[in-house]
This record gives C-alpha cells, sequence and structure tokens, in this order.
C-alpha cells in the first residue's frame, strides 16, 4: 500500500463518497485528505454532517461538501434521460433517482465532476454496480462488471515480487467463456492502471493442458481463446493449474511447447466465485496475506465496493486504490 499511496499522491484523484452518515466514511475522508492520496467528496446536507463530525472530534474543513440543490438535480435528471434514452415525461421519475446518493455521486463521475466512486459502507454491492451500470457505464468490450483482490504474500516469491491480483472472487457466480474472458481482460487493464505491471493472466483449472476431460475445462479454454482473441497481445494462457501457473519448474515438467505465462503469472483467473472465494480467503489465513478489495472494475470510470464490515483503514486504502486508477486512467485516455 505504500507504493500505492505514493502514486495516489501524484494523482491526487476527486473521489465521492455518498455514504457520510456512517462514521467509518467521514474518518476516511478526513485521513485520504491528510495523506493527500484523493480529494475525498463527500454528498449530502452539510449541517448534519458537520454535526456528525463535531460528535466524532473530526476536522472535516479540508474535505470538500456537494449538498445537492435543485439546479444540480434537475441538470443531472437531464442527463439520465439522455443517457438512458428515456422520454422527457419521465423526469419527474428521474428526479427521484438522482436525489439518492450513489446515483448522484455516479452522476458526478459520469459527468467528470469526480474522478471515481468508493461506496458500500452501508449500501448493498449490488446497489453499487446498478448506479454504475446505469449512469457510469463500462469499459468498451466489456458487458460484465466483475472484481479483483490484491494479494501481498509475504514470503512468496512469485507473482510480481509477491503480490498477485485475484479474479473474479465477489461478483460474478458462475461465468460464462465470454464473461470469464471479459474478467481476464478487466483484469490485465487494472494490473497496468494500479500497479504499472505487464500482465501475465493464467485462466485457471483443474486440468493444465489437457491433463483432464470435462465441461468445465472446456469453459476455461474457450474463455481463454475469446480473451487471445479480443487481446491478441496480451500475454494469457489456459487452462492451467494453480502450481502450473505459479511455479517454473512445475510449468516446465507440466507444460510443454512453452507458454507465455506459466510459472511466472502475476494475475491469477478463477473459473467461477466457489473456486475465487475459497482461494482468496486461504491464501488469506493459511498465508497470512494481505487481501486489498474487492475492488469493482469493467467500469468506464472507476467505481468500487466495500464490505459493509469495512475497517476506516480498509476504506482508506481502497480510497487510495481507485485514486490512482482513476489517474492512471485519465493519462492513458
Amino acid at each position: 500500500m505504500d507504493l500505492i499511496f505514493e502514486r495516489a499522491r501524484k494523482y491526487s484523484s476527486k473521489i465521492v463518497l455518498p455514504e457520510p452518515e456512517d462514521k467509518r466514511i467521514l474518518k476516511a475522508a478526513v485521513k485520504a485528505s491528510k495523506l493527500g492520496i484523493a480529494k475525498p467528496i463527500l454528498i449530502g446536507l452539510e449541517k448534519a454532517i458537520f454535526e456528525k463530525a463535531r460528535d466524532l472530534e473530526l476536522d472535516i474543513s479540508t474535505v470538500e461538501i456537494v449538498e445537492p440543490d435543485e439546479k444540480t438535480l434537475d441538470r443531472y435528471a437531464e442527463e439520465y434521460l439522455k443517457i438512458r434514452g428515456m422520454p422527457e415525461k419521465k423526469k419527474r421519475v428521474v428526479l427521484h433517482i438522482v436525489k439518492r446518493s450513489l446515483y448522484f455521486g455516479a452522476m458526478m463521475v459520469h459527468l467528470g465532476e469526480a474522478d471515481g466512486m468508493v461506496a458500500g459502507a452501508i449500501n448493498t454491492t449490488a446497489n453499487v454496480i446498478r448506479a454504475a451500470s446505469l449512469v457510469i457505464g463500462l469499459q468498451e468490450g466489456i458487458s460484465t462488471p466483475s472484481s479483483f483482490f490484491l494479494m501481498e504474500i509475504p514470503g512468496f516469491e512469485g507473482g510480481e515480487d509477491g503480490n498477485l491480483l485475484f479474479a473474479d472472487c465477489a461478483v460474478n457466480i458462475d461465468p460464462s467463456p465470454d464473461e470469464l474472458a471479459e474478467i481476464a481482460i478487466a483484469t490485465a487493464r487494472s494490473a497496468k492502471w494500479l500497479l504499472d505491471w505487464e500482465p501475465r493472466v493464467a485462466l485457471l483449472s483443474f486440468s493444465t493442458k489437457g491433463s483432464a476431460s470435462h465441461e468445465l475445462v472446456d469453459k476455461v479454454i474457450k474463455a481463454t481463446n475469446i480473451a487471445k482473441s479480443k487481446e491478441p497481445s496480451l500475454l494469457i494462457d489456459g487452462e492451467l493449474q494453480a502450481d502450473a501457473a505459479l511455479i517454473p519448474s512445475v510449468a516446465k515438467r507440466k507444460v510443454k511447447g512453452g507458454s507465455p505465462v506459466a510459472g511466472r503469472a502475476n494475475i491469477l483467473i478463477f473459473p467461477d466465485l466457489n473456486a475465487g472465494n475459497i482461494a482468496y480467503k486461504l491464501v488469506q489465513r493459511l498465508a497470512k496475506a494481505n487481501a486489498y478489495g474487492p475492488i469493482l472494475q469493467g467500469f468506464s470510470r472507476p467505481v468500487s465496493d466495500l464490505s459493509r464490515g469495512a475497517t476506516v483503514e480498509d476504506i482508506v486504502g481502497v480510497i487510495g486504490i481507485i485514486s490512482v486508477i482513476a489517474g492512471s486512467m485519465s493519462v492513458k485516455q
């Protein structure tokens, strides 16, 4: 996180936080501002936010507060009608939608008035994804939002200096081959934007290069081929077992004919949510790894969900991550 925070200070992106009623969000906003990793923006009634901050003995003078007013809501409603292709007669209904803090925050990001959004302390993952999908939209070539974890693994010599990205461990239960390919592509983009890695993507299975035959293996093979056809320059391979993806000696023994990824993958794509969720929690607990995430990905501008059990430190970390991705996306666009 030190490296991520260092990069975040370079960009100091405007990150909107639409849940200031949660004390963790207020504390995280103040800390992120003091660290210089972002310019947090709180959405809500200024008086109520200041009162809550006073009760918590927080100085929020360095944090911007945006209080929705009639003029802004009208402008956002007009924009929502436009992006959703809805008739003017629906404006009254849409006004109620954009009044909701999640949609108001998403509209700020859509219009470039903020660079990214972090939510989920109060709202469900489904609600965060819905607001981002309807207002911000998805990246070109992506039709399925997904998520990744940054795994920082003590003593592990593989991956990228002991770090790996795991996906998707939080959103898509049983992705199709097309969706799995999109998850691989989105995670590769996240690795570039967040960490400036050259992505080396392994699509995992219980089979390595035909060592087993099953429809579940076929799904991973199809996904690999789809991803390769969409992103020919991406270093990607599958189907690979986890040890063949990570350990050079195992890759040499199991993968005949060479591979741009086997034995040195820094991104692991799991075939379904069972595998991904179990894997990240095992690594987190047994290897005492730091697991940062889940970070949502696939949107045209960065948005992330929070675990509703997130600590203040967790939230500050996610703010830093989204600040870096927002800055990197802007530079590369």
